[in-house]
């Protein structure tokens, strides 16, 4: 039975799982973690009646689990998944005109060398994108402009020292997990860029062409989880400039409890300070290991003021307020009914529209679109 504070279910649309939900106007867009589909695109004019218009498939060993739209332009990428299946296809992004989204035509594939692009921030122009590149070890930073989405051209990229095998580089990380960059995201003049188990990293790119490095952090010695999101804040609070940083609840390096999120104060980004976290109550009873998939996963790149819509994973929707980012507090949450067939929901991510409506995409099954009474 599910469960909620200040939240309420209007409608759930089944579809297969997914890695990533975004709205533009009245149309949603779900990027699927496995087939039969890679993009579902669904009317939701009225939320408590969806309706999808359109998928786009993929071949077999391949996913497009993330998506975003601007300017009428939707990017989906193209990730290798398991080694069966297609090996033609190649890693990189789909790029499509939306502007009729009952009717999505493909501009161009965008190719990359190895397993594809992760997950990617997109502001209608540019795309600060987590791609495999030949001569690389593991995923990189890059920008690509799409002034001409016919016609992409990469603009800058940024690694760790060590990644580029082919440069000559020394690899210094025989002993730990290899470098991926997750999940770049702007904010001005700057990509707050996390790392996995390599923390995150905050770049200038005041000139694209040379990103240069300001700052990083890495928890992961002390903690083990990987790094998946930092999501600056817009605007200071409490006088000072804060970042959220979502640790994900998976691919943990030793035995844990649960994966929570921290709150920096990034006011002198030359050195970034945790000043909180945010777990969900209860859930972390006394630090003893539990599996995995239990805690965080993913905040909202969406919100409206200072309440954060997170995903996480069996905890299902969280809503929380970082108007004091010093003492962040839960004001709403749903938790979600596991799929059927499942012992276990697994939120994986979150996004609000111009509504203020809430869409919840579980890993396994199906999309939650919450109302609530705090944003």
């Amino acid at each position: 039975m599910a469960k909620s504070r200040n939240t309420k279910l209007l409608s759930n649309f089944d579809c297969p799982g997914g890695g990533q939900v975004w709205v533009e106007g009245n149309t949603l867009y779900v990027g699927h973690m496995r087939q039969p589909t890679g993009t579902s695109i669904v009317d939701v004019s009225d939320p408590r009646n969806p309706r999808l218009i359109k998928r786009i498939e993929m071949p077999p060993g391949w996913h497009s689990h993330k998506v975003r739209v601007a300017n009428d332009i939707m990017i989906v990428n193209h990730e290798r998944q398991g080694t069966e299946g297609d090996t033609e296809f190649g890693g990189g992004l789909g790029i499509y005109d939306v502007s009729k989204p009952s009717d999505p035509k493909l501009i161009t594939k965008w190719r990359t060398d190895g397993k594809g692009v992760h997950r990617y921030d997109f502001d209608g122009r540019y795309a600060y994108i987590s791609p495999t590149a030949e001569g690389y070890i593991g995923n990189i930073c890059m920008i690509l402009d799409l002034k001409d989405p016919a016609k992409p051209e990469e603009v800058g990229r940024w690694w760790i020292p060590g990644q580029w095998k082919a440069g000559g580089e020394e690899y210094p990380w025989h002993n730990w997990t290899p470098p991926r960059c997750h999940h770049p995201m702007r904010r001005g003049d700057r990509l707050y860029v996390s790392y996995w188990h390599h923390g995150f990293f905050i770049l200038d790119i005041e000139d694209m062409s040379k990103p240069k490095l300001v700052s990083a952090v890495n928890t992961s010695p002390t903690w083990p989880h990987p790094t998946h999101t930092c999501l600056p804040m817009p605007t200071k609070l409490k006088g000072r400039d804060v970042m959220i940083v979502a640790d994900e609840d998976v691919a943990k390096l030793w035995p844990a409890a649960p994966a929570f999120a921290w709150i920096y104060d990034i006011t002198n980004e030359h050195c970034p300070i945790p000043i909180s976290t945010f777990q969900v109550e209860g859930l972390d009873k006394d630090g003893s290991p539990q599996p995995a998939m239990m805690g965080c996963h993913q905040p909202s790149e969406r919100f409206k003021g200072t309440v954060i819509p997170f995903a996480w994973f069996a905890q299902g929707l969280r809503l929380v307020d970082i108007a004091d980012p010093f003492a962040p507090k839960e004001v709403g949450f749903y938790e979600t009914d596991a799929p059927k067939g499942f012992d276990l929901a697994s939120s994986n991510d979150v996004t609000i529209d111009g509504r203020g409506l809430i869409y919840l995409i579980d890993r396994q099954r199906g999309v939650d679109i919450i109302e609530t009474t705090v944003m």
